[in-house]
């Protein structure tokens, strides 16, 4: 492609990033005030779980879809279903209706964010990748800031709805500006069909196991989390026979550089997304603060983030990528560790800076994954593989919303009925209508501490499990040495047998 119309497609990918970043803070920031207003408090993690699972089950297919079709028109379709789930939650009315736009809008969203990666990855090679990392970066700490603030402004001064209407201008800016740019390369006629198989047992399989983890020990639930493990079974049966599957099965085999940042992806995603679903929870319910305030909570982890992306994508091709992955997953178990000691006594300074601590580690981890699986991977696979690590990170998070929601459920249920206290006092905390301040005894506070500290504890775990993983799997490799491989390899003739 031509200079001119790369600077557009990198614009209209970094709006692209600009809305997958503002979606997790502004609804993060709104959702404790969306319960007070529509009820439901049960519900909490399905809006984030809903939204998770659909963007989640359909990362793979879109990667795959992008491999075999082109990523200009797969990327504008996903876009497209985005916005249109992002005008239906905005027109909710119950929790319910919130919860299946949530779901529409995952659909797009399991699209936007990996399309935006993979051009990316096919646009820039590893030295340029390194580099554009710090405006794509830029871009993630621009909608940090604005994201929390913008969301808990609209909370306090407007409407909750308009945090989903605030999508609608940039999305259609971006799809217009890469649907007219982009030029795909000529790819081969005769198509593979798609292994519509695989995606609907991994589909199946994922739901299953959630609705096995949001009841977690009933009887009910151990069967759903039985047929999960039956279903994955049968998933991994069929894509090893499948002639082109979704998901890439030699890649998990004989990659393990990818196969070990799959499953830090999924264990630094369900550390950090399950905890930045309920920080706003906390600081409203226990701390008692406003949603403006709760947004600002987010922002330094964000920002962290964003900083420690900026400098580690500078480092990388000096000090490789292995030594950012342990330094980072270490900050990450670190800013665990602290975030699981806090209690209705935490001061709001203090959590800002634990979870600082998490945004830093996951800004020095994250990008030089994907910079090394992106590197290192034939280009056939590229989609595939970015989605898939795309694909860990949500099924991750995920599954920590959905187990940490179940757990903070079962607690909070538990306290209240000790206390003899009614869980409607824990709505009436979340509702900042005129009128609607009640005088709450400090026990459902005590109550309410108690039970979202059992999330973080459960994030520590999963950052335990992300640390072990670089420790003990990652393998330690020269990323430029293996480009100049590569390209040696490519240039050398091709033998008849």
């Amino acid at each position: 492609m031509s200079r001119n119309r790369i600077i557009l497609v990198t614009i209209g990918i970094m709006l692209s990033l600009f809305l997958a970043s503002m979606e997790s803070t502004v609804v993060a920031t709104a959702m404790p005030t969306i319960v007070g207003q529509l009820g439901g408090l049960e519900h909490y993690s399905w809006v984030f779980s809903a939204f998770m699972l659909t963007s989640t089950t359909t990362v793979p297919l879109y990667g795959k879809l992008s491999d075999l079709y082109g990523r200009r028109s797969i990327y504008l379709a996903a876009m497209v279903i985005f916005l249109a789930g992002s005008v239906l939650s905005g027109m909710a009315q119950s929790m319910t209706q919130l919860i299946f736009a949530r779901a529409l809008q995952g659909f797009g969203a399991g699209g936007v964010s990996p399309m935006a990666f993979i051009l990316i990855g096919e646009m820039f090679t590893l030295e340029q990748r390194a580099k554009m990392q710090g405006f794509f970066s830029g871009v993630w700490g621009v909608s940090s800031i604005a994201g929390p603030l913008l969301g808990g402004f609209i909370v306090d001064q407007l409407s909750w709805h308009w945090v989903f209407y605030v999508n609608i201008l940039p999305g259609l800016v971006a799809a217009a500006l890469v649907g007219f740019a982009w030029v795909d390369h000529p790819r081969d006629q005769k198509r593979p069909s798609i292994d519509y198989a695989g995606a609907t047992l991994l589909t199946a399989s994922i739901v299953v196991l959630l609705l096995g983890l949001m009841e977690i020990g009933t009887l009910v639930s151990w069967l759903l989390l039985g047929a999960a493990v039956l279903l994955f079974a049968a998933l991994l049966w069929v894509e090893s026979r499948a002639a082109d599957p979704i998901l890439p099965i030699p890649l998990f085999r004989q990659d393990r550089l990818f196969a070990s940042s799959i499953v830090h992806g999924i264990t630094s995603g369900w550390a950090l997304f399950g905890t930045i679903s309920f920080i706003p929870l906390f600081v409203q319910l226990v701390i008692g603060t406003s949603a403006t305030q709760a947004g600002l909570t987010i922002t330094p982890l964000l920002l962290g983030w964003v900083t420690a992306s900026i400098i580690g994508t500078r480092l990388l091709l000096r000090t490789g990528y292995y030594k950012l992955a342990i330094g980072g997953t270490s900050l990450l178990f670190i800013g665990s560790i602290l975030l699981a000691s806090v209690n209705e006594n935490t001061s709001q300074i203090l959590m800002m800076a634990y979870i600082t601590l998490m945004g830093i580690g996951m800004g020095f981890s994250i990008p030089s994954f994907l910079i090394a699986v992106q590197t290192k991977v034939e280009r056939r696979y590229l989609g595939s593989a970015t989605s898939m690590l795309q694909f860990s990170r949500s099924i991750g998070g995920t599954l920590g919303v959905s187990a940490m929601g179940a757990a903070l459920g079962a607690r909070l249920a538990a306290n209240l009925s000790a206390s003899g206290l009614d869980p409607k006092l824990v709505t009436q905390l979340l509702d900042p209508s005129p009128g609607s301040e009640a005088v709450i005894d400090s026990s459902v506070r005590l109550a309410s501490a108690d039970a979202i500290g059992i999330v973080f504890i459960i994030a520590l775990f999963a950052a335990a499990l992300a640390l072990a993983t670089v420790l003990f799997f990652m393998p330690r490799m020269n990323l430029s040495e293996i480009k100049s491989a590569q390209a040696e390899e490519a240039s050398l003739p091709i033998s008849a047998d």
